[in-house]
């Protein structure tokens, strides 16, 4: 292959564990992504889920915490998982956590000095899409997942591409941006003071004026997570989406908080939400 180059390739559970690294022209730096791929002669053509990671994560935290290969093995679903942000001594960089490399947010920046590579939007919904289906010809059907901050990121980039992915699910996600904290210092610094621009990424937002395909949700949030009430807040994505008369599903998780100790107790369930989603796809005329 000659525009992504092999790290890292593993056997496991009747499938294949890649990492890869290629030269991104919308972030203007190298990215690095994990693919998992079932058995080919099972699967010759599986679905794909994208999986966006929360903040300080990167490809790996997934990949090596989840334990999702085994069910996507059985299911046959192909999972890609991208960097959480553009990387590198070049790239802006914050001394916060929750801001700068690994807190993309999934957008598109649009204020200096971040504007000059955080395009983590156009990068996984372009560039990266285009990769996939030429390099690794994964043209199936698509589903997108994530954790936190990624769970805001499946939910804005569910949201607003409907007629491609099938279903959304998310564990612990960021709803409602534009009113919380992490949500709040990332768009300032990242799309700056017009609010009006904030909708076009808030989840909460996106389902208020939704008029295009419903795609269904399914959310995981567990009651003892530390971000819940201050960061989380899943009760007003529910609040609109009873409005909306929209396919929403939230789980409270009695006892469970907001670590990959979750995700790998649900992400069976989720995967096969997802895989669920395919059979109320009506066929072509």
């Amino acid at each position: 292959m000659k525009t992504v180059e092999l790290l890292e390739e593993h056997s496991v559970l009747d499938g294949v564990q890649y990492k890869y690294r290629h030269r991104s022209e919308s972030l203007n730096c190298s990215m690095t992504f994990s693919l998992f791929l079932p058995n080919k002669e099972k699967f010759p053509e599986p679905s794909l889920l994208w999986w966006l990671s929360g903040l300080t994560c990167t490809d790996d935290n997934f990949t090596h915490k989840a334990g999702a290969q085994r069910v996507a093995a059985r299911l046959g679903i192909a999972m890609i998982m991208p960097d959480t942000s553009p990387r590198g001594k070049e790239i802006a960089d914050s001394d916060d956590y929750d801001l700068g490399q690994g807190a993309g947010f999934y957008l598109n920046a649009t204020q200096k000095p971040w504007s000059s590579h955080y395009k983590m939007y156009d990068y996984i919904i372009k560039e990266l899409t285009s990769l996939v289906r030429e390099e690794f010809h994964l043209i199936g059907p698509e589903f997108i997942s994530g954790h936190s901050m990624g769970g805001h990121g499946a939910l804005v980039l569910g949201l607003r591409n409907p007629k491609r992915f099938q279903s959304i699910t998310a564990f612990a996600p960021i709803v409602n941006p534009s009113q919380v904290p992490w949500g709040i210092k990332a768009f300032e610094n990242y799309l700056g003071d017009n609010k009006e621009d904030w909708a076009e990424w808030d989840a909460v937002e996106l389902i208020k004026r939704y008029s295009d395909k419903k795609v269904p949700i399914l959310i995981d949030q567990g009651d003892t997570d530390q971000f819940y009430k201050k960061e989380l807040e899943p009760d007003k994505l529910v609040k609109v989406a009873k409005e909306k008369k929209y396919p929403l599903t939230v789980r409270m998780q009695s006892g469970y908080d907001h670590s990959y100790y979750t995700i790998a107790t649900f992400i069976e369930e989720h995967l096969e939400f997802h895989m669920n989603q395919l059979k109320n796809i009506k066929p072509k005329e």
